[in-house]
C-alpha cells in the first residue's frame, strides 16, 4: 500500500461513482511537526477531520473510496502540482497572480486556517518537489486511474470529491432563508453535467440536509482538472458543515456524528443505485 493514500475497493464495482477525500489525512510527518511553529492541534485546523470515516461505507455500495493519509498542511491534494508559493519556497520564481498561492494555500501550504503561518521561514525547493513527488503524485495517479476505469467500464465517471468546511464559512449564505448544511460545487456547471448535479442535490436534500450550490465553494483544482463533462468525466465537490458532526475547537465528534454518518450512508447508497450499469445519469 502506498503510504500517501488509502484505497478501499468494493468486492464488485458496479457503479460509475468514485468517492475521494483529499483533505482528511491525519498522519503528520515528524519533519512537519519538528519544523512548524504551530502546535499539532493548530496544524489540524486545516484538516477535513473524519470525512474519510464518515464515507467509509462507500465500498459496501459498489464504489471505490480514495483517501489521503498525509495532511493538507503537508501537501494539498486539491491544488495543481505547480501552484508553488514563492513566499514559502526558496528559489521559486513569481508567476502570474494566483489567489490560492497569494493567500498561502498553494500545493505546499504556507498557512493553516485563520492565516496562521506554519513555518518561521522558507523551505527549500527540492524539499517541496520531494513532497509533490512522494505524496501528491501517487494520490493523483490513483485518482486518475479510478476515473479512467469508471469511464472504461461504465462509459462515464462521476467523482464525488468529499470535504468539510468551517461553520463560519456559511455565515452569509442562505438557501430559501435557511443556512445550508452542504455545499455542492460544480464550478458553475463546468465540471459536471447539470442532470447529474441535480440528481445529487435531490438525493442529499432527500436526506434532510439543506443544500447550497457553488456558494461559498465552487470547487478547486480537482474539479477543474478532472471535470470534463463532454468526455464523460463529472466532478462534484461536496462540503459538509463541520458543526454538524464535531466540535471545531477540539476536533472531537459530538452526538451529531452518528446522525450525519447515517445520512451519508443513505446518500451514498442512493447515488450508487442511480449510477448502476445501464442507468446513465447524464443526458445523452
Amino acid at each position: 500500500m502506498d503510504e500517501s493514500f488509502d484505497l478501499r475497493l468494493p468486492r464488485r464495482r458496479d457503479t460509475p461513482f468514485v468517492f475521494a477525500s483529499p483533505h482528511s489525512g491525519r498522519d503528520y510527518p515528524a519533519e512537519l511537526l519538528r519544523e512548524s511553529v504551530l502546535s499539532p492541534a493548530a496544524l489540524r485546523s486545516s484538516e477535513d477531520a473524519f470525512i474519510d470515516r464518515l464515507f467509509d461505507a462507500v465500498p459496501d455500495f459498489g464504489a471505490p473510496l480514495l483517501s489521503a493519509r498525509l495532511p493538507r498542511a503537508w501537501v494539498d491534494m486539491n491544488r495543481a502540482a505547480d501552484e508553488l508559493d514563492p513566499a514559502l519556497i526558496e528559489g521559486q520564481r513569481r508567476g502570474p497572480h494566483n489567489p490560492r498561492i497569494a493567500s498561502g494555500l498553494g500545493v505546499v501550504p504556507r498557512v493553516v486556517s485563520g492565516g496562521r503561518s506554519i513555518y518561521r521561514g522558507k523551505i527549500g525547493i527540492e524539499a517541496a518537489r520531494a513532497r509533490i513527488r512522494q505524496t501528491w503524485r501517487p494520490y493523483h495517479d490513483a485518482l486518475a486511474g479510478l476515473i479512467r476505469d469508471s469511464r472504461a467500464h461504465f462509459g462515464q465517471a462521476i467523482l464525488i470529491d468529499c470535504h468539510s468546511m468551517p461553520h463560519e464559512a456559511l455565515d452569509h449564505v442562505r438557501v430559501k432563508g435557511r443556512r445550508p448544511d452542504v455545499v455542492l460545487g460544480d464550478r458553475f456547471g463546468a465540471s459536471a453535467d447539470p442532470d447529474i448535479v441535480n440528481a445529487v442535490e435531490e438525493v442529499i436534500a432527500g436526506a434532510g440536509l439543506v443544500v447550497s450550490r457553488n456558494a461559498p465553494f465552487a470547487g478547486a483544482f480537482i474539479a477543474q482538472h478532472y471535470g470534463k463533462p463532454a468526455r464523460g468525466q463529472h466532478v462534484i465537490q461536496i462540503e459538509f458543515d463541520r458543526r454538524l458532526y464535531m466540535d471545531e475547537a477540539t476536533l472531537i465528534p459530538h452526538e451529531g456524528y452518528g446522525t450525519l454518518k447515517a445520512a451519508i450512508d443513505e446518500i451514498v447508497a442512493r447515488l450508487c443505485d442511480l449510477g448502476r450499469v445501464g442507468d446513465s445519469l447524464a443526458a445523452e
